[in-house]
Parts: structure tokens; sequence; C-alpha cells
């Protein structure tokens, strides 16, 4: 986006107080111009037609149309970058994935306070991620692309795979998992960039999309075929010898994307599988490089299903994979990566 046009911002929020907050918040930076209020979902909707702003902050627990339903529409009519705000809740968390779902980029919570100097510092990534929603590509739907994914090149099955997601993650990983089989003989591990607080709505709707077994990993369990595996909020996840561990995060993307895959390549060596999904920034590139290395296998989804193709494009950059495919040949790929003979070559006998 030109740096010398303000940023134009629809706030959404059934409370007054809230939406006069974060008007405030947002309009103390000179990039962003708050051009209309709504406080209930017909409202929304209906100022998102009118004024097209850039990015749109929008609550989930809203009079009329609720949060998913206005996303919804607005998608279909006029499609603008969405940016959750909304609180903790078991009903909220939900309720943000079918947000995502209908279109929404990212979630984020609200703050437990209204004044002071925590305040002020959750004002200061709401900013920040508005201004890094505005930079995002405007999507409201893409067709599927027919695609027959190559056979992996090189390598035997591997023992696991891990996927590295940020900003439009969520939906790529309900398309994927929602299309592997329920008897995959290896676990999945994933490391998605999430606010804290959100992980256990996450794990309850992908479940609600997939066979395999959606869950959040516990410190020491050993991992199990069929089953995808999630850190608990705020954690790294990592895997010493097919058993979970988990290390507080700190500071960097929540949870690690390369710490994730750097265990694999350490742990699985040629027997480890690898891929890196839409988001931001370079998070998992340089794990992914390491499976490589080790002679795993990995993948990176293409830049024209990616809500942000940053991730992937950094894999690519140094070489972590050999090329990119469209979201929709990815389920295909990790499917033949986890059951496809053994290499007899290595030793490994089928």
């Amino acid at each position: 986006m030109n740096q010398a046009k303000r940023i134009k911002v629809l706030v959404v929020d059934d409370s007054p107080t809230m939406v006069n907050t974060m008007a405030t918040l947002l309009t103390q930076d000179a990039r962003i111009e708050v051009v209309g209020r709504a406080g209930d979902g017909n409202r929304a909707v209906s100022l998102a037609r009118l004024l097209r702003p850039d990015v749109i902050t929008m609550d989930l627990l809203l009079p009329g149309l609720d949060g998913p339903a206005a996303i919804a529409a607005i998608m279909a009519d006029a499609p603008a970058r969405i940016l959750v705000v909304s609180a903790v809740a078991d009903r909220g968390a939900d309720l943000g994935f079918q947000a995502i779902r209908a279109g929404a980029l990212e979630l984020i919570a609200k703050p437990n306070v209204t004044s002071g100097e925590e305040l002020r510092r959750w004002g200061r990534e709401l900013v920040n991620s508005v201004c890094l929603m505005a930079e995002v590509p405007v999507i409201s739907r893409r067709s599927r692309r027919e695609f027959i994914p190559p056979p992996p090149s090189t390598g035997g099955r591997v023992d696991i795979f891990g996927l590295v997601a940020s900003t439009g993650g969520p939906p790529a990983l309900a398309e994927i998992f929602s299309r592997l089989p329920k008897d995959l003989p290896v676990p999945i591990v994933v490391a998605q960039h999430i606010t804290e607080g959100f992980t256990p709505g996450m794990v309850r709707w992908l479940s609600q999309v997939t066979p395999l077994g959606v869950t959040i990993a516990r410190e020491g369990e050993r991992l199990e075929p069929g089953k995808v595996y999630f850190p608990l909020d705020g954690h790294d996840l990592f895997i010493e010898r097919g058993i979970a561990r988990l290390s507080r995060t700190r500071g960097g993307p929540c949870p690690s994307g390369d710490l994730l895959l750097t265990s694999l390549a350490r742990m699985y060596s040629s027997r480890a599988g690898g891929g890196v999904l839409t988001g931001m920034g370079d998070d998992g590139a340089r794990g992914l490089l390491d499976i490589r290395r080790a002679g795993g296998l990995t993948c990176a989804q293409d830049e024209l299903t990616s809500v942000v193709f940053g991730m992937p494009k950094a894999a690519l950059d140094i070489g972590a994979t050999e090329q990119p495919m469209p979201l929709s040949a990815l389920p295909e790929f990790i499917r033949q990566c986890c059951t496809k003979p053994f290499d007899r070559a290595r030793g490994d006998g089928s």
C-alpha cells in the first residue's frame, strides 16, 4: 500500500465504549483513519458497502447479524480485510473460527482493562495488526485449481509430518485435514501462529471437519498416528524421540515453526516431512531447510492460494523445498509422503 495513503478502518462493536476506545487508539497513528463505526452486524454490512474500508475490526457477539454472518455478507458483496477483535471465551473462540471460515484474516483478543499502560500496549498491538492487514491483498473467494501433486521425489515414507502457518492458516489447515484419511499412519504436528486464548476453539473447530483426532499436546505425551497435535496456548512444541515437549514461548512468532520443524529434522532425519503454509514473515523456512538437508520431504503452499505468501516464499527463496503447490494439492502430497512404500535401497523394506 502507498505509504502516503491513510488506511481506512471501519470499527464494529456493540459496546459504544469499546468502539470509542478502539477509534481513539487507532487514530493516534497517523497512518490510520477511522471512517466509520457500527454497533450491529447489519449496520456493519451497510457501511462496508458504502465506505469500502481497507480494514474492518469486527466483534463477534453482535445484535442482528452476528459477526460470522456479517463477515460472510461483507466478503460476498464488498470484500475487505477483516480483523476479528473479540473476547476470549468458549463461545467467542468458537465463533472466531466460524468468522475465519467466512473470510476473516486474524483473531485478536479484547483487552481486559479500559485504561493504563496495559491498554496502551494493546493499542499498539492493534495498530500493528491493522497496518499489517492493510498490506494483505483483498480476497473474496478463490476458485480451486485442479492439480495433481508430483510424487515425493526422494526418500521413503515419513514417520511424522510438521506444518507451519500464520495468517490464513486455519482455513488452509481445515482444507488439508478434511481430506486426509482417518487411518493416516503417522502423527501430524502443527505450529499455527495464534493469539493466546484461541487455541482450544481452533482445535474444536478443526475437529469438526476432519476424521483425524485433533488435540492439544500434553508435555511428555507419546505421539500417535492419525492424530494432529497443537501446542498449548503461549507455548512452543518440539519433539524428542516421539514425545511431545512444550516450552513457554520467549519472543518471536508463537508458536515457533522453526523450532518445531528443526526438532523433526534432528529426531527423524530423512523420515521427517514438513510444509510451510500461508503467513506473514519467514518463520518455518529455516526449519524446513533443516528437514530437506536431513533428506526429509518438504513442500510449501503456492502464491495463488496463499492469503499471504511471505512464509512460503521465504522457504522457497532459501531452497527449503523444490516447488510451491496449490492448497488443493497438499493433502494428497502429505498422504503420499506418509503412506508410500519404504525405500528398500536404504534398508527400510516394505
